[in-house]
């Protein structure tokens, strides 16, 4: 038998094309259904971890899966915006705690969160290096966002407007990062971490002021000086000029994409959810993990489809590898009648062709395992880029 491998290894060496074109191909048949079922399985459960830690989301009424992802992965198109009073309301009940969410900024493409330190342990996060925000203008990076950033304890990331047409005044604001996060393998390590009021500085709902030099007056009106275009608003708050900020307008009026709420018990969560359900309601109160459930249906729907036109494909290559086999004997008769000539019995030229095709199927289950394990690992962020 070893033999038999040798003489096929030898063979199948000498023509390599032949011999890639079938493990490529059977690669394919094995891989795909395995490949499709570990990637729909492992995002299943990751959006499912998810969802199910966090009871419910209030948000403006209109799409819920958007409210869901959004708060969730900070990845979606930010909902409408409500108002923070909502946060206030859920309190009132005392039904649930509220944690509000302002998730509509990014510095690069890390999200920009605003919240409260409630979130922080509501989601069970801490500090892994420097310290917690404590002051207007500081953030937090989680492990991931750090990375991709560059930054620790001391640097500064700048944030960045929705889009590059915004002209409504709307400043970069530079935070200094005081803290970095442990690595908790969820969307939060992706995130940079913001009081929900420096998120309201960064769209534009407060300013400061700072004394004007001599060099930056272009002229006195009435004793009042009139800067010059060198000055614009601040795009950096220091210890120096943060009591000059000031926010314009009723801080409860102003907006937060969502209120992640936390009931204290099963009752207190059914009630609620009643008080969301009038017609004049402009908020919706939403079940994340109701959501994940239906969007994970949908594509394992999909994935059923995806299957079947697999199945398909892969007898049609089957049946093309045969043939190749076929015609690949013929090919070789006069090789086959040389190899009786010299002694070969009819199980030698068996087994030699029998090696041909295990080596073929065993290089084929190999390179079909190997990309199913990097499809465990990387397989649920692919499938997140195109959901989200």
């Amino acid at each position: 038998m070893s033999d038999s491998l040798y003489l096929a290894w030898r063979y199948m060496r000498h023509h390599r094309i032949k011999t890639a074109i079938l493990v490529a191909s059977i690669t394919l048949i094995v891989f795909l259904p395995a490949g499709l079922q570990v990637m729909v399985s492992r995002t299943a459960e990751q959006l499912g971890a998810r969802a199910r830690s966090t009871p419910l989301i209030v948000g403006r009424k209109g799409s819920a899966l958007e409210l869901a992802l959004n708060s969730l992965y900070f990845e979606s198109k930010s909902p409408d915006a409500m108002r923070m009073t909502q946060a206030a309301r859920i309190r009132d009940t005392g039904l649930a705690r509220a944690i509000p969410l302002h998730v509509r900024f990014r510095t690069r493409k890390q999200p920009i969160v605003g919240t409260t330190l409630d979130y922080f342990a509501f989601r069970g996060l801490r500090v892994e290096q420097g310290r917690q925000m404590a002051l207007l203008g500081e953030c937090v990076a989680g492990a991931d966002a750090a990375r991709a950033l560059g930054a620790s304890p001391g640097d500064s990331v700048v944030s960045a407007p929705e889009n590059i047409f915004d002209l409504a005044g709307v400043y970069p604001l530079k935070m200094r990062v005081v803290g970095v996060l442990a690595r908790t393998f969820s969307p939060d390590d992706d995130a940079v971490f913001v009081d929900v009021k420096t998120a309201w500085v960064i769209e534009g709902l407060a300013h400061g002021h700072a004394a004007l030099k001599e060099g930056e007056i272009l002229s006195r009106k009435g004793g009042t000086p009139v800067a010059n275009a060198s000055v614009v608003q601040y795009t950096e708050i220091t210890p120096q000029n943060i009591d000059g900020f000031h926010f314009h307008g009723d801080p409860g009026e102003f907006p937060v994409t969502a209120i992640l709420a936390v009931p204290h018990d099963a009752k207190g969560k059914a009630l609620l959810m009643g008080r969301y359900l009038g017609r004049d309601e402009v908020c919706q109160i939403v079940e994340p993990v109701t959501v994940m459930d239906d969007l994970i249906a949908t594509v394992a729907k999909v994935r059923s489809y995806v299957v079947a036109v697999v199945v398909l494909v892969s007898s049609s290559t089957l049946v093309s590898a045969a043939l190749v086999f076929l015609l690949s004997l013929r090919l070789r008769r006069r090789e086959m009648e040389t190899m009786s000539k010299i002694g070969c019995s009819r199980w030698n030229v068996s087994s030699l062709l029998a090696c041909e095709i295990l080596i073929v199927i065993a290089l084929s289950v190999g390179l079909a395992a190997g990309l199913a394990l990097v499809t465990n690992v990387y397989g649920p962020s692919l499938i997140r880029e195109f959901i989200l």
